[in-house]
C-alpha cells in the first residue's frame, strides 16, 4: 500500500489498526474505491458461501466440541442456474491471504491490498468475494477432514493440506480452544456480511422516508473493512494452526471489534425495519382515510401492527372489552404521551359526562410512547385509573405513530381527533375548541368550530369561571376592563386610573357602567396562577383554533393575535362590552388613554364612551409603535408558515427561542 493512502493524522509507523477511528478508516479505504460497481451475481456467490460456511462450522463444532452434527437438517439455498463464479478473482484474493505473518499491521496491509484488487466492485461485493475466497480454503479443509478416513484420494490431498495435524488426538487437544475461537469468529463474520446484504436490500427505500437507513448505509464501507480484515486474520490463524507455528494470529481483539460492529448493524436494521413498518402503516392509513368506509378499519390500522388486536380497557369499570364496542360510533381520539396532566384529563370529563348516555359517541385514549419501560408502564397505570373512557392498552409503539406525528401534527402535547362512524376525520384537533367552548362546540366538527370562532363575542368564552360576578356583568352588557401583566406597579397604576374613569361624573352622567377585572388576581387580591394559566391557555387555544384552518385572517384572529403578543409584557388590557371586544392594547397605550381622559372626556356626551375610547387609543398607536412578538410553542400542533402583524400590514419575522421555567408539572397530582 502506498504512503499516499495514509492521511497525515495517521502515520504508518505508529498505526494501530484496532484503535483507528471510523473517519481515518474511511479516508484510507475510500482511496481504494472506484465507483464503477463491476457487475456480477453477488447474491448467488453469497448463497454458496453461506452453504459452505454453515456446514463447515458445524463440522468443526463436532470435531472440537463433540456436538451432534445433522447436516441433512440444513436447508441449502440455491444460486441462479446460470451463475458463473469469478474463480480467478477468488484465487487472487486467496493467495493474498495465505501464509501471512501474524499481526495487526500485516492484516491491515493485506486488507488494503485486497481492497485495491476489488476497487471496482460494490462494498457488499468486496466483502462477499473475500469471504468466498476464505470459504474455498476453509470448506475444502473440512471436507477433506470428513472424507480422508474412507477415501484414498481425499486422504492423500488431506496429508498435503496437513489435515491430520489438526485431527490427530495430540493436535486436536492442543488446538481445540483455538479452533473453537476461530470457528465462532467465522460465524460472526458471516452474520455481519449477512447484515450488510440485508441493508443493501432495504436500500430500495428512500432515505428521506427511512432516516436510519442513511446512517446505516454511510457506515457500510467501514463495516466491510472490519469484515475483510477479520477474514484475513482468520486465514492467518488457520495457516498457523495447520503449520503448527509457535507464533499464531491473536483473534480476540478482532472478535471484540467485530461483535461491536455486528451489534450496531443489528440495531440499525431493527430501527430501519421499524421505520419501514411505520412508513407502510402511514401509507395504509392515508389510503384508508382517502376513501373512508368503517371506523373499525381505520382504528385497527392506526393502532395494531399486523392484526395483533388487543382488548380495550373500559375506564368506567376498569375491565377489558372487545374493540367492537367502537363499531359504527363517532370517536374522540385523545392522543397524548404518558406525561398528560390532570388538568388536561379534567378538560374531557365534562364532555364524557355529557355524551356518556349518547351511545353514538365514545372517547378513546391512545397513549403515544416511543419505547415502553417500567417507568412508562407505571405512569400508564396511574393515568388509566383516572380516565372513565376507553383506553388502548398496547405496550408497543402503535402502528400509526408516524402518521399521527406527520399528518395530525402530534408533538407530545395532547390532541383530540374526531372521527365519524365511516372513519372520516371531522376535526384533526378538537382540543382547542373544547378548551374554549366545552360542550357548546358539540359535536366538535370543524364547521361548528368555524361558526363559534367567527363571532365577535368571544371574550365571554375565554373568561368563563374567572370571577363569579362575570356572568351578570356580561348578561347586563356592562363595559369591562380585563387587564394584567408582569409589572405589579403598572397593575396598581392601571387599577387606580380605571377606577377614577369609571367613577368620573361624565361617565356616570352618560349612564356608562364600567367594571374592572384583573386577570391573575383572586377576590382577595392575591396572585392566582391557576386562573392566569387557564386564561392564557384559552387564548392560545382560540388562536390555534383560528389558525389551524386555511382561511384568511379576520378581525377576531387579529384581536386574539394582538392579545397573545402582550402575554409577556409589563401590562396589557382589553375593553369589552359584555362578551364583545371593543379594543385591546398594550399596557402603555391603554394606561395613557386613561391618564389623558381629560383630553377626550367631553366627546363622550357627543359620540359615546366606546367610540371615544377606541378612537383615542388608535390615535395613540400611530404615535407610539412598539415591536410586536407572538410566542407559539412548537409542541402545540400545526404551526402557521407565516403570520401577519396584528398591528400593521407587514409579515412578522420568525425566530426560534428556547425556554425553561424550572417547573415539572406534567404529572402533577398523580399519586
Amino acid at each position: 500500500m502506498g504512503s499516499k493512502l495514509v492521511p497525515s493524522s495517521v502515520q504508518q509507523s505508529e498505526l494501530s489498526v484496532l484503535t483507528m477511528s471510523d473517519h481515518d478508516i474511511m479516508n484510507l479505504i475510500y482511496a481504494t474505491h472506484v465507483h464503477g460497481d463491476e457487475k456480477f451475481d453477488v447474491e448467488s456467490l453469497f448463497v454458496l458461501v453461506e452453504n459452505i460456511l454453515k456446514r463447515a462450522t458445524l463440522i468443526v463444532d463436532h470435531v472440537a466440541l463433540g456436538t451432534q452434527v445433522h447436516l441433512e437438517s440444513l436447508e441449502d439455498k440455491t444460486p441462479k442456474a446460470n451463475f458463473n463464479p469469478p474463480l480467478c478473482t477468488l484465487k487472487k484474493i486467496s493467495s493474498e491471504m495465505q501464509c501471512k505473518t501474524p499481526g495487526e499491521e500485516i492484516a491491515h496491509k493485506t486488507t488494503m491490498s485486497i481492497l485495491n484488487k476489488l476497487s471496482s466492485y460494490s462494498w457488499d461485493a468486496k466483502a462477499a468475494l473475500t469471504l468466498a475466497a476464505f470459504a474455498l480454503e476453509y470448506g475444502d479443509f473440512w471436507l477433506l477432514a470428513q472424507l480422508h478416513p474412507s477415501d484414498q484420494l481425499a486422504k492423500s490431498i488431506g496429508i498435503l493440506k496437513r489435515v491430520p495435524v489438526i485431527l490427530r488426538r495430540p493436535g486436536l487437544q492442543k488446538h481445540r480452544r483455538a479452533l473453537v475461537e476461530l470457528n465462532n469468529l467465522i460465524k460472526t463474520t458471516l452474520e455481519v456480511i449477512e447484515c450488510i446484504f440485508e441493508l443493501e436490500k432495504l436500500s430500495i427505500y428512500d432515505t428521506r422516508d427511512v432516516p436510519a437507513l442513511l446512517i446505516a448505509m454511510d457506515r457500510i464501507p467501514v463495516d466491510v473493512y472490519w469484515a475483510i480484515i477479520t477474514v484475513v486474520a482468520c486465514s492467518t490463524k488457520m495457516c498457523g494452526l495447520t503449520n503448527e507455528e509457535d507464533q499464531v494470529q491473536e483473534l480476540s481483539h478482532f472478535a471484540q471489534k467485530l461483535n461491536i460492529v455486528h451489534s450496531i448493524l443489528k440495531k440499525q436494521i431493527q430501527l430501519c425495519k421499524q421505520q419501514i413498518e411505520d412508513l407502510e402503516a402511514h401509507r395504509k392509513i392515508k389510503k384508508l382515510l382517502q376513501t373512508p368506509n368503517e371506523i373499525m378499519e381505520v382504528f385497527k390500522a392506526l393502532i395494531y401492527a399486523k392484526n395483533n388486536l388487543q382488548l380495550l380497557i373500559d375506564g368506567s369499570t376498569q375491565k377489558t372489552v372487545n374493540i367492537e364496542v367502537l363499531k359504527k360510533k363517532n370517536i374522540l381520539l385523545l392522543i397524548s404521551g404518558v406525561d398528560i396532566s390532570i388538568d388536561e384529563i379534567s378538560l374531557l370529563k365534562p364532555i364524557y359526562d355529557a355524551i356518556r348516555k349518547e351511545e353514538q359517541y365514545k372517547i378513546v385514549w391512545i397513549p403515544i410512547v416511543d419505547q415502553w419501560n417500567d417507568d412508562t408502564r407505571k405512569k400508564f397505570e396511574i393515568l388509566k385509573s383516572k380516565m372513565p373512557w376507553y383506553v388502548v392498552q398496547y405496550f408497543s409503539p402503535i402502528a400509526g405513530i408516524r402518521f399521527i406525528k406527520e399528518e395530525w401534527h402530534f408533538k407530545n402535547k395532547p390532541i383530540i381527533v374526531v372521527m365519524n362512524p365511516k372513519g372520516k376525520v371531522e376535526c384533526p384537533n378538537a382540543i382547542h375548541m373544547i378548551r374554549v367552548w366545552g360542550m357548546r362546540a358539540f359535536p366538535f366538527s370543524s364547521s361548528v368550530e368555524e361558526s363559534l370562532s367567527n363571532g365577535r363575542d368571544w371574550m365571554g368564552s375565554i373568561v368563563t369561571g374567572i370571577n363569579p360576578n362575570l356572568h351578570n356583568w356580561i348578561k347586563e352588557e356592562k363595559y369591562i376592563f380585563f387587564y394584567g401583566g408582569k409589572d405589579k406597579e403598572w397593575i396598581q397604576q392601571f387599577t387606580k386610573s380605571a377606577n377614577a374613569l369609571a367613577n368620573d361624573p361624565v361617565i356616570k352622567d352618560a349612564r356608562v357602567s364600567i367594571e374592572l377585572l384583573c386577570v391573575g388576581k383572586s377576590n382577595k387580591g392575591e396572585d392566582d396562577h391557576s386562573i392566569l394559566g387557564h386564561f392564557w391557555n384559552r387564548i392560545d387555544s382560540f388562536f390555534f383554533s383560528k389558525t389551524q384552518r386555511k382561511s384568511e385572517p379576520d378581525p377576531v384572529t387579529h384581536e386574539i393575535q394582538k392579545l397573545l403578543s402582550y402575554k409577556n409584557e409589563s401590562g396589557w388590557a382589553v375593553l369589552s362590552k359584555g362578551s364583545r371586544v371593543v379594543v385591546s392594547g398594550h399596557g402603555t397605550s391603554f394606561l395613557k388613554v386613561l391618564e389623558e381622559f381629560e383630553k377626550w372626556k367631553e366627546y363622550v356626551r357627543q359620540i359615546g364612551f366606546e367610540v371615544c375610547f377606541k378612537e383615542y387609543h388608535d390615535k395613540l398607536l400611530h404615535t407610539t409603535r412598539r415591536c410586536c412578538r407572538v410566542d407559539i410553542p412548537i409542541t402545540t400542533g400545526k404551526i402557521p408558515e407565516h403570520m401577519k402583524c396584528p398591528e400593521c400590514p407587514r409579515v412578522m419575522e420568525a425566530y426560534i427561542s428556547f425556554k425553561c421555567c424550572h417547573i415539572d408539572g406534567a404529572m402533577n397530582g398523580l399519586h
